[in-house]
């Protein structure tokens, strides 16, 4: 059965960091939803690919999901300025649940203050913020701890998207 995928995502986002890993679990059979501050919106990524919000973030309940997606671009920094966004990925992390982040996407798992001692991959520049998190950094293509799976950059979208799907198949749910 379809798992229901969250995914925290705002304007500036990396465009193949959402449209390739949503396009690779739906051909899975699960559901993504898009989650931002208002449902209906309409954002922009990057390279100009648009997305329509399903839920504004005080609808969302992390219960109803099985698993986080967060694609990376400057998304994830703007949404680490709302506390609301940082309290529904913590839900995930504390309860063992799938987290997908990819290239930015890790600095809102930052604001969950679980990193500790979490294997971790991310973009190059966000490096020391994971490391003064607690968590171990790692330059690979794809690290999977904890039922986290983290990539690099869009170059790793194969081996994320591999790693994730492995991981949804494998939690039970």
């Amino acid at each position: 059965m379809g798992k229901k995928i969250a995914t925290l995502i705002t304007d500036l986002f990396e465009d193949v960091e959402f449209t390739e890993p949503a396009k690779a679990l739906q051909e899975a059979g699960h559901e993504v939803v898009t989650i931002e501050t208002k449902a209906g919106r309409q954002i922009t990524g990057k390279k100009g690919g648009k997305v329509r919000i399903d839920l504004g973030i005080d609808e969302a309940n992390p219960e109803d999901f099985d698993a986080l997606l967060i694609p990376g671009g400057f998304s994830p920094d703007q949404l680490r300025a709302d506390d609301r966004f940082g309290q529904f990925a913590k839900t995930f992390v504390q309860e063992g649940k799938p987290v997908f982040a990819i290239c930015h996407g890790p600095q809102l798992l930052i604001d969950t203050d679980l990193l500790k001692g979490v294997d971790i991959t991310g973009y190059r520049s966000i490096r020391n913020d994971l490391k003064n998190a607690g968590a171990n950094y790692k330059d690979e293509e794809v690290v999977v701890s904890r039922n986290i799976v983290t990539s690099r950059t869009p170059d790793d979208l194969p081996a994320f998207n591999r790693e994730s799907l492995k991981l949804l198949s494998s939690s039970g749910a």
